[in-house]
């Protein structure tokens, strides 16, 4: 057996023995559904993940054994640097619920050479999980990337607005959450976010307007405002 296999099975047998049936349950309660669950919450995920340091050889054996917490992991022991193109495309084929999706998307793909072509890319696709990942990873690249220019995230704004007519749960929030995010970046970016969110919020739409409705409200908070103030000031 060699070294990365037997790391595989030593996590998955952790897993195994910190998993719980309460965990599971409350898993499905909130829409996270899987072939294989051992029920292990996030903290204990984290913990175990900083224990196992970076890894790309085992991210991809974590990955192959299609256990839920095994892929969660990968998100956060992956070598951001060392993902490739195609293994992002071929992971996001994978997702089979939010938090998968979610968590691969915040905490490794934003950070990849390839966060920006991916959203262009994924953003059309058909698949509901994949077309959420596009915008799970411009809602991470709206909080997380401090190099890109505004034009970038203006440019997304249009990708938001195509994708704000599906109707389908785990699309439209996504598409909601990458709109708050460019609106909390800064003062121009937040007119632009609040601007589409008043016209999806009119609109005949189901979808678009809980998407707009959705934006404008978390925009207008005075929190929001206070932050987008204090950075404009900077």
């Amino acid at each position: 057996m060699t070294t990365v296999n037997k790391r595989v099975t030593e996590i998955l047998a952790w897993l195994k023995r910190r998993g719980t049936k309460a965990n599971r349950e409350g898993m499905t309660r909130f829409g996270i559904v899987a072939n294989q669950v051992f029920g292990v919450s996030v903290a204990d995920l984290r913990e175990l993940a900083k224990r196992l340091g970076r890894d790309h050889e085992l991210a991809l054996a974590l990955w192959n054994t299609e256990w839920h917490e095994a892929r969660m992991l990968v998100a956060f022991v992956e070598e951001p640097d060392l993902v490739t193109s195609r293994q992002m495309d071929r992971w996001a084929r994978d997702f089979d619920n939010w938090a998968i999706c979610d968590a691969l998307c915040f905490h490794l793909f934003d950070r990849t050479p390839y966060s920006w072509r991916k959203v262009q890319a994924w953003a059309p696709r058909q698949e509901e999980f994949a077309r959420r990942a596009a915008f799970a990873v411009l809602a991470a690249l709206a909080l997380h990337d401090r190099k890109s220019p505004n034009e970038q995230f203006m440019e997304a704004i249009h990708l938001i607005q195509t994708a704000a007519v599906d109707n389908r749960n785990f699309v439209k929030k996504g598409v909601s959450w990458a709109l708050r995010s460019i609106g909390s970046r800064n003062q121009p970016l937040h007119a632009a976010a609040l601007q589409l969110g008043h016209k999806l919020a009119a609109s005949n739409g189901a979808a678009e307007r809980w998407i707009g409705k959705d934006a404008v409200k978390d925009l207008s908070r005075p929190l929001v405002l206070q932050r987008i103030a204090a950075r404009q000031r900077r």
